[in-house]
């Protein structure tokens, strides 16, 4: 079981698109469209419906939660009320995200297991600007073929690559489409059920669309960091997906 998203949109074709798309990311979540209103299904009117949405709540309830994303103003306040109806705020949510943005973050993250609290925050927080700071070497901070050293590379310990006790990796990115949208969402899900604290070319490995901004290609390489009780089963998580090209070869 996981955390089920709901998908409220004016159109209903939407909706639908944007639990496509999340489902791409995250095949083991109950996720599931309210779009539109009035109408048969595949022929609903512009607008929202309460009906709908509590329809919607329904089927997406595994037993660990719903969290709600919605797109204009009107489609919030439709949610409130389904929420105000249910009147279990730990059972469902609705979360202050960007619609196609935050449903590919919380569907990635309720698919490694995390709770409802934390599939709002993955949603809220899924579309941040990324600040990468430009590595020694010449690397042009994106992880590109610029950057220092070939193959791979690790450390661990004091002295290590970013110091601390720091499990580190250099790793380089042999599938031909790099690190795109599967293989982002693959990874994020993975490190997502982790004890770990770890960064991929200076942003936050465990979320997708951070991930996804860094826009490496094949060729580039991956400066990977990690803290933490999981630290090392984390860098050989994505070496390994990394090593064998995400399965891509």
């Amino acid at each position: 079981m996981s955390v089920g998203l709901v998908i409220v949109s004016h159109s209903e074709k939407l909706a639908l698109g944007v639990v496509e798309l999340a489902a791409q990311m995250a095949s083991g979540v109950r996720i599931v469209a309210a779009g539109g209103t009035d109408g048969a299904v595949g022929a609903a009117r512009i607008g929202t419906s309460l009906e709908r949405i509590m329809e919607a709540l329904d089927v997406a309830d595994s037993g660990d939660g719903v969290l709600i994303l919605t797109d204009l103003g009107s489609a919030v306040m439709t949610a409130e009320s389904a929420l105000e109806i249910m009147g279990d705020p730990l059972t469902a949510a609705l979360a202050d995200a960007p619609l196609v943005e935050g449903a590919v973050a919380a569907a990635v993250a309720a698919q490694s297991g995390a709770g409802l609290d934390a599939v709002r925050k993955a949603a809220e927080t899924a579309w941040q600007p990324a600040v990468v700071a430009p590595a020694e070497g010449g690397s042009d901070g994106l992880g590109g073929p610029g950057a220092a050293g070939s193959g791979t590379e690790a450390s661990a310990g004091q002295g290590g690559v970013g110091g601390d006790d720091a499990v580190c990796a250099d790793l380089l990115l042999i599938n031909p489409m790099g690190l795109h949208a599967r293989p982002a969402a693959a990874l994020a899900g993975a490190l997502g059920g982790l004890a770990v604290e770890i960064s991929i070319n200076d942003v936050d490995g465990q979320s997708v669309m951070m991930l996804m901004t860094l826009a490496a290609g094949m060729g580039s390489r991956l400066r990977v960091r990690a803290t933490g009780p999981d630290a090392g089963k984390a860098v050989d998580l994505v070496r390994s997906e990394v090593e064998r090209g995400f399965g891509e070869m």
